[in-house]
């Protein structure tokens, strides 16, 4: 089994399904995981940011099928049992939750809770979980740490991020989550760039990364090597730094 070694930082590249065509999508997202893996990153991520399921398994099938040693995971926005059911059945390494506590009412979170950790059990891979996450309301009535105990039962690493997609996420809040969570893993999710990996990195285990790759630094540009490069050059800086 492969996993995610946060105590090396590992970096996630967004895989987004872009594309006017399933045959158009597939030439881009190939290219994408050359451009990614060539160039350092630890891991891709397939997502229907852009595209559909049906897209994230034409995706998954391509990796289970020619990079079956690489680091590779799925989000299915919107349908988090999808994604365990597509993990399993073509190997991912991890998936991704936006939210496994804190955007639902209690009632509703205790059987949202119980669901994630029958779902759990006989998983073959890790589990990426949001809390405080991008676009997700915060309904639970309980306080940060209350929400970060419970989710630390519901994943393998919590994902934290700004405001929006492509949005800082303060260093101020890292830092308060590197706090609460003590050694448990934690993930900035978005907002990372080139000029602000290394001061995230000081209180975060790993990143994962899209749209600052992509020309523009917009979502919906094409994935640059140069940006790339770039990126993962000064991740292996920061890395060269850490105590051995």
């Amino acid at each position: 089994m492969k996993v995610l070694n946060f105590k090396e930082k590992p970096i996630i590249a967004m895989l987004h399904l872009k594309g006017r065509s399933n045959g158009e999508i597939m030439e881009r997202m190939i290219k994408e995981t050359d451009i990614y893996y060539r160039n350092g990153v630890d891991a891709v991520l397939v997502e229907n940011y852009f595209g559909n399921t049906d897209h994230c398994i034409q995706g998954l099938e391509y990796l289970h099928k020619n990079m079956p040693d690489r680091i590779y995971g799925v989000n299915i926005l919107g349908d988090y049992r999808k994604a365990f059911e597509l993990a399993g059945k073509y190997n991912a390494d991890f998936i991704q939750i936006d939210s496994v506590c804190g955007h639902l009412p209690p009632g509703l979170d205790s059987v949202y809770g119980d669901e994630l950790m029958s779902l759990m059990k006989d998983r073959t891979f890790q589990v990426l979980g949001g809390l405080r996450f991008k676009y997700q309301p915060i309904r639970s009535g309980r306080t940060l740490e209350k929400d970060a105990e419970l989710a630390r039962q519901r994943c393998d690493a919590v994902v934290t991020t700004g405001e929006g997609t492509g949005k800082d996420c303060p260093s101020e809040k890292l830092f308060q989550f590197r706090t609460v969570l003590k050694e448990f893993p934690l993930i900035v999710g978005a907002g990372v760039t080139s000029g602000n990996v290394c001061e995230k990195l000081k209180y975060a285990d790993g990143v994962i990364i899209g749209s600052w790759l992509k020309e523009g630094h917009i979502d919906y540009g094409d994935v640059c090597e140069e940006y790339v490069k770039e990126f993962m050059d000064k991740v292996m800086e920061y890395r060269a730094s850490l105590p051995r």
